[in-house]
């Protein structure tokens, strides 16, 4: 039951991107097109599972023990940047189209607070590695939600007039003020 809270919770009620206010720029750089949203939710749940599982070990079996808790952050930035670097090299080899798509975007990762945000509130939430695991995947699950509901609205809105000022950024960002409040709505959720 503990995992299904984490994972509601995570998805809806604590929603990175419409809750907390985290991964903005690529909420918003990359959600004009659907597929491409799509590859970066893929990209994006890849390194924050897998910087969750290693951070929560370098915290707990590194830094913790030799009390360099301080050095928390430099450490989950710098384990982060590398992991975006090894999806960089697989995405080239794998899937050249989603690379070319993800364009300037997937060096975004590295710097995308989301994945480091999930790391550090897994430390101070005080899960378990399994607990931290479904948090982190639940989160990329709710970021990945709300990047694809704005592709869907943002691909919809190019086919109706919309006043000339409001087109494009100005009015992903009103949809995506209606999106947190309707979000919101969740809140009591769990």
């Amino acid at each position: 039951m503990e995992y299904f809270v984490i994972l509601i919770s995570a998805i809806f009620v604590n929603n990175i991107v419409l809750a907390k206010f985290l991964g903005i720029c690529p909420f918003m750089g990359v959600s004009s097109k659907l597929e491409t949203s799509v590859g970066m939710t893929g990209a994006v749940a890849f390194v924050m599972v897998l910087a969750t599982i290693v951070t929560y070990l370098l915290q707990y079996y590194v830094l913790e023990p030799l009390g360099l808790g301080f050095m928390q952050t430099i450490t989950f930035i710098l384990v982060i940047a590398a992991l975006v670097q090894m999806v960089e090299i697989v995405l080239k080899k794998v899937s050249p189209e989603l690379y070319q798509a993800l364009g300037i975007f997937l060096p975004l990762i590295t710097t995308n607070c989301a994945v480091l945000g999930v790391a550090i509130l897994t430390i101070q939430g005080k899960y378990n590695l399994p607990e931290a695991v479904v948090f982190s995947f639940s989160t990329a699950l709710g970021f990945g939600l709300a990047l694809v509901l704005l592709s869907s609205i943002r691909e919809s809105l190019d086919m109706v007039e919309v006043p000339e000022g409001m087109k494009g950024i100005p009015i992903a960002f009103v949809v995506a003020g209606i999106l947190a409040m309707a979000f919101m709505g969740f809140a009591g959720l769990v």
